[in-house]
């Protein structure tokens, strides 16, 4: 799939590259005053099952969202009309990096800039899966927000389950107990079936393990070509969670009120990726 080429980005991202790149310490002296509907940190499975192609596939599915005038109507159509955003990628414990640090978004404009950082950021390359890492730095970015939130959430993709650091259901649990809600987007494609750690019902373990929160979510891909649509489509839900009637592919796992995950045990072990990778499946 070829890159994305955006004739004004550079114009763009030379008006907000201070406030994307900054380490969240220096970006935490922004004003606390600022409010926001959401504080939502996008986080993203680049480990060895991820290829280049695949990768792409991800980085512009987040790039068209942010693009797409119904997630910029859904961000304005919130009480406050703004949210903040982050976004890292994970793979190996300890290998995630920060591809763009806490931007508001508002209006288009806004929006643009966010998309144009994500789409001159050069790929993450990892090997090994920790969600759970990557939920820990999620976490991490989420306490030094520099706005007062509303809500916090954590939107987790990927096409496989956690092997390495800790589990991820006991990560799961720390970031419900701080309020954090964590949704999630599976992507489930035929061409990983050759993968060493595929499991045909990936959807089923991220609603068992890797979810959390009262409003809690699952919004599957039917493969990378796929994220664009499932990206948007779960962006427009986290915003505004209205959630239509006869959405296939959407599981809201719970009503309001009462955690995602209690009601559902995902039977094959929520640490069935570190059982596929020490053999002891």
């Amino acid at each position: 799939m070829p890159s994305v080429r955006l004739p004004q980005a550079a114009a763009r991202l030379a008006f907000s590259a201070l406030a994307l790149t900054l380490p969240a310490a220096v970006a935490s002296s922004a004003p606390a005053a600022d409010n926001v509907d959401i504080a939502l940190v996008i986080v993203t499975d680049v480990s060895y099952s991820v290829d280049d192609n695949e990768a792409q596939f991800q980085r512009q599915g987040a790039v068209a969202a942010f693009r797409n005038p119904e997630v910029v109507k859904a961000i304005q159509s919130g009480p406050l009309g703004r949210i903040a955003v982050a976004y890292l990628d994970f793979a190996s414990y300890g290998a995630g990096r920060i591809v763009a640090n806490w931007q508001v978004v508002h209006d288009k404009a806004s929006a643009d800039v966010f998309a144009d950082a994500l789409a001159v950021s050069p790929r993450t390359n990892g090997v090994q899966t920790s969600i759970s890492n990557g939920i820990e730095m999620a976490m991490d970015l989420l306490d030094k927000v520099p706005y007062r939130a509303t809500k916090r959430v954590i939107d987790v993709s990927g096409d496989g389950p956690n092997n390495d650091g800790r589990r991820v259901d006991q990560v799961r649990e720390d970031a419900v107990a701080k309020g954090i809600t964590i949704n999630g987007l599976p992507i489930q494609t035929e061409a990983d079936k050759t993968d060493f750690y595929y499991i045909p019902d990936l959807d089923k373990y991220y609603r068992g393990c890797v979810i959390g929160g009262p409003t809690a979510f699952i919004q599957v891909a039917k493969g990378f070509e796929d994220l664009e649509r499932a990206i948007r489509r779960k962006l427009i839900l986290e915003i505004s969670q209205a959630a239509p009637d006869g959405e296939p592919r959407l599981v809201k796992v719970a009503a309001a009120g009462g955690p995602s995950h209690e009601h559902y045990v995902f039977e094959r072990g929520c640490d069935i990726g570190e059982r596929m990778r020490f053999g002891l499946r």
